[in-house]
């Protein structure tokens, strides 16, 4: 069991220490949502992404992994497969061990890179270790030895991977990987062009849907922050 620092949850706005009701209905709903589209397809695997670096798909990536959590009979998985800005474990404040970089480089095995973490339905590959070859990693033999591992040790797990943005081609290489993919875009920040260019990358996988982060309006729709 990994450890964890409940103050920089709260300073960084993880569950369970989110005091806005209004942002804690909004994960409620994209967690009913998603659960609903995954069951429908009878699939349990999902890549988070967004059209550039700071859109809160990190943040998007951790509280959806926990509002999942959360729910009754659901387990999750968490991984973090940014290998050019890993955060995960940073946002969360996590103490652990090697992680997902060491794995990858033949200096830990898949199951010592597997943490549980604060529920014992929630499961978190961290990461600490960047990569300049992030794509060739995510192809490689190691890669795909942990999809299996993952799979024969939680098969009942859904397994949420956060990825790089799109400004990088580390989404294009490993969505075969996933199910699906969820697009995580920030009002006052995502522009239209890059709006643009995302749907046309991404018109061949399978879009969950798009998350709206840093919205002005407070409702109960799919937005926060």
């Amino acid at each position: 069991m990994a450890q964890q620092d409940s103050t920089v949850l709260e300073r960084n706005c993880v569950l369970p220490q989110v005091a806005d009701r209004t942002a804690l209905r909004a994960y409620k709903i994209l967690r009913t949502r998603l659960l609903q589209r995954l069951a429908a397809q009878q699939w349990r695997s999902v890549a988070v992404t967004s059209t550039k670096a700071g859109e809160g798909k990190t943040l998007t990536s951790i509280n959806l992994a926990v509002a999942l959590s959360q729910e009754p009979n659901t387990r999750v998985c968490l991984v973090d497969l940014d290998l050019q800005r890993p955060q995960v474990a940073a946002h969360m404040g996590l103490s652990c061990g090697p992680g997902l970089g060491d794995y990858l480089l033949g200096e830990a095995e898949a199951l010592q890179v597997m943490y549980g973490c604060g529920s014992q339905n929630l499961i978190v590959i961290p990461n600490t270790r960047t990569f300049d070859n992030s794509s060739e990693m995510l192809s490689g033999a190691r890669m795909l030895e942990l999809l299996r591992v993952i799979t024969a040790e939680m098969p009942s797990h859904l397994v949420i991977f956060d990825l790089p943005p799109l400004t990088s081609d580390d989404v294009l290489t490993f969505a075969p990987r996933v199910d699906g993919v969820l697009l995580v875009v920030a009002e006052g920040r995502t522009e239209r062009t890059a709006l643009t260019k995302a749907k046309e990358l991404i018109g061949e996988m399978n879009l969950l849907g798009v998350v709206l982060n840093c919205s002005a309006e407070r409702d109960d729709r799919n937005s926060y922050y």
